[in-house]
């Protein structure tokens, strides 16, 4: 088993709502305040962050990365029609239109530096977002899908079977390794 790796730089919130699969890395400057699970073998590069608060979760499947500069909102102002500041604990009903949902990543996704991932999003298996994206909330992605753009649209399909078969490479190595 291979241990994952979580740089002693990144600040994790809520470290008892943190769980990191084997053989993952999260790396330098990455801020997570929301609950985090990561799958295995999974990489989030340096100055990621990962926000939106305990009671929303962040899931990140295996063999997935996010590239350097990745922003992940589980939460967020309307900035339109809504107060944008800190309500202290204990005050409610301030707000009337926040935007709010998990972010999940199936296995075998990525997204490109320097995107924005908006609450409420579902990225299915295969499905790779391109640098300098903007994913709006509640997007509605199809798997094995290639999305770029400000903000996102279908590019082209993903090469499922090219990526399935490397898949199946690295598995036999890692049961070769672990024996």
């Amino acid at each position: 088993m291979r241990s994952p790796i979580i740089s002693s730089h990144s600040r994790i919130r809520h470290p008892d709502l943190f769980e990191v699969g084997e053989g993952s890395i999260v790396d330098d400057f990455c801020y997570f305040s929301t609950q985090v699970i990561i799958g295995r073998y999974s990489h989030i590069a340096s100055g990621c962050s990962v926000a939106g608060g305990r009671d929303r979760i962040f899931t990140f499947g295996d063999y997935s990365s996010l590239s350097s500069g990745v922003k992940v909102w589980c939460t967020s102002d309307d900035f339109a029609n809504d107060i944008v500041t800190i309500i202290p604990a204990g005050i409610e009903n301030i707000k009337e239109n926040v935007i709010t949902g998990n972010v999940t990543f199936e296995r075998l996704t990525a997204v490109g530096s320097n995107s924005v991932v908006m609450p409420n999003n579902h990225i299915p298996e295969g499905t790779v977002i391109g640098a300098l994206s903007f994913v709006p909330a509640s997007y509605p992605f199809e798997p094995w899908m290639v999305y770029a753009g400000l903000p996102i649209r279908p590019i082209k399909p993903r090469n499922r079977e090219s990526v399935l078969r490397q898949l199946a490479r690295l598995e036999e190595a890692l049961a070769r390794h672990a024996e």
